[in-house]
């Protein structure tokens, strides 16, 4: 776990995702690309509201 980040819409737990736990793809809400399976990532989970959390790229993250 990564900690909280408070984005404008309340708290959110960001947790990493290791290249071994990938196993989906997801659409990046950064770039709107594609991270493929195997791919190390970030989950942002909104504390109110776990169901709309999203997957980012490592880096789509640390330019938000």
């Amino acid at each position: 776990m990564m900690g909280l980040w408070d984005g404008g819409f309340g708290a959110v737990e960001v947790r990493r995702v290791q290249p071994y736990e990938a196993t989906k793809a997801y659409a990046c809400p950064g770039c709107h690309r594609q991270i493929s399976p195997g791919t190390g990532h970030y989950v942002a989970v909104p504390a109110d509201a776990p169901d709309l959390r999203r997957h980012w790229h490592k880096a789509c993250w640390d330019r938000r």
